[in-house]
């Protein structure tokens, strides 16, 4: 196998440019739909605090109105991006942006965009401004109609691992038996034609061993001509009809955008770029560097391949504990349900005093915080911060139990730990989170 030839052999770039444009008005829209759907207000804005990743406690929303501004901001950049000016600036500048707003919140957690912060890294590398855009436009000498294949190999290889480990995922027994599709299509029964068509048993089976096909076969299928056409329909079915019955904002359509890198770049070229000459060259252009670039794309995709299956190596089971759940592609797999009561004891005048969730916490972070270990575990830090404040030393106990995928309530939480004196590890079983079973 010819290493040089796969990773170097030069490859017409309209996939590469195309795509960019239609990333950058994605990521645009994305941008200024958060700021008039409201979801920064609900998330950003109306909160006086937010549940960040543990370790980035530091990275707390601006404070009034800056989150609108932030956001529009990350527009803006999206808008340069589709319209290649100063792209490299415009990518990199978005994708700390989107990092930090990503990281800066668990409210509104989503596998999705944390897969936007890894293509958005990845497209800062690209050579994606070559062509129409407005950076070639004003100079000339980088305008090119080819691209190294490595550029188009590192998109594949991303979505492979992604959709490969969401179907592997999805094969655990209450997926099997359609509990969970039944659960998240019960809440949307109330949908104009289509509500009472997704609460049948036959759709439920359909769409339960049709997720696990499609995300297994998709980027298998695209990839082989013969049955390209045919994934291609299925995917643009799939998509949609997540956008529609999930609304979970551009993704479907990035989604369908990837495809862009599966269909043969003549086609293409002459769909979207008519006016640009198609490259039919076979040169291999080895640069000086390539151990370099070798060895960090393969270091990056061993961890790309490792850390998804992280929960395999810590203790219980990962549905009910959450402890390596985050950036594995476990995506809308459970439902989950807390009642949970937080109790703080001053540890001089062992007064007690049970906490109002309401008096700290908004309706999204409420929810979060009576299901999640990580959240509660973080709320009782708060907590002893805030009494610290006010000249007392104090501990939190929470008693908790949760219900997963409808199923009976269980205790989650061991009563009698403090949770505030407690420590935190990423990569290991907490033994204050009772065992599932």
């Amino acid at each position: 196998m010819n290493l040089n030839k796969i990773l170097f052999k030069q490859i017409d770039n309209s996939a590469l440019i195309v795509f960019r444009v239609l990333f950058g008005l994605l990521i645009f829209l994305e941008s200024v739909g958060a700021i008039f759907t409201g979801w920064i207000r609900r998330t950003l804005v109306e909160p006086e605090f937010t549940f960040s990743f543990i370790g980035f406690e530091w990275l707390q929303p601006l404070p009034g109105n800056g989150m609108y501004f932030y956001y529009a901001i990350m527009g803006a950049f999206g808008f340069m991006i589709m319209l290649g000016y100063k792209y490299r600036m415009a990518i990199i500048t978005f994708t700390i942006l989107w990092s930090g707003t990503y990281f800066m919140q668990k409210a509104s957690y989503n596998n999705h965009y944390y897969l936007l912060i890894l293509i958005c890294s990845i497209m800062a590398l690209l050579p994606a401004n070559r062509n129409f855009s407005v950076d070639a436009k004003n100079n000339p000498s980088i305008k090119s109609i080819s691209m190294p294949n490595w550029c188009r190999l590192i998109i594949i290889l991303q979505l492979f691992i992604v959709y490969t480990y969401a179907s592997i995922a999805k094969m655990y027994p209450d997926w099997l038996d359609i509990t969970v599709a039944k659960n998240l299509m019960a809440s949307r029964k109330h949908y104009h034609i289509i509500g009472d068509i997704i609460q049948q048993q036959w759709f439920l089976y359909l769409i339960t061993y049709m997720g696990i096909i499609f995300d297994l076969l998709i980027v298998p299928l695209l990839l082989w001509k013969p049955t390209r056409k045919w994934a291609f329909f299925a995917s643009i079915f799939f998509h949609l009809f997540n956008s529609i019955v999930f609304q979970i904002g551009i993704f479907p359509y990035l989604s369908l955008a990837f495809i862009l890198f599966f269909f043969e770049t003549e086609t293409i070229q002459k769909l979207f770029l008519k006016k640009k000459t198609h490259y039919n060259k076979e040169d291999i252009i080895v640069p000086k560097n390539k151990n370099i670039w070798i060895t960090v794309f393969a270091l990056y995709f061993v961890i790309q391949l490792v850390l998804p299956i992280r929960h395999w190596f810590i203790k219980d089971d990962v549905l009910w504990t959450e402890e390596g759940h985050r950036l594995s592609w476990r995506m809308m797999l459970r439902s989950k349900s807390g009642i949970t009561t937080y109790k703080v004891v001053d540890k001089n005048t062992r007064e007690e005093a049970i906490i109002k969730l309401d008096d700290f916490l908004t309706k999204k972070q409420k929810r979060i915080a009576s299901t999640k270990a990580d959240v509660m575990w973080q709320f009782a830090q708060r907590l002893k911060q805030i009494y610290a404040e006010k000249g007392k030393d104090v501990s939190v106990y929470v008693d908790s139990k949760i219900s997963v995928n409808g199923k009976p309530y269980k205790k989650f939480i061991d009563p009698k730990v403090d949770l505030a004196d407690v420590k935190w590890d990423a990569f290991k079983h907490h033994d204050w989170i009772l065992p599932s079973e």
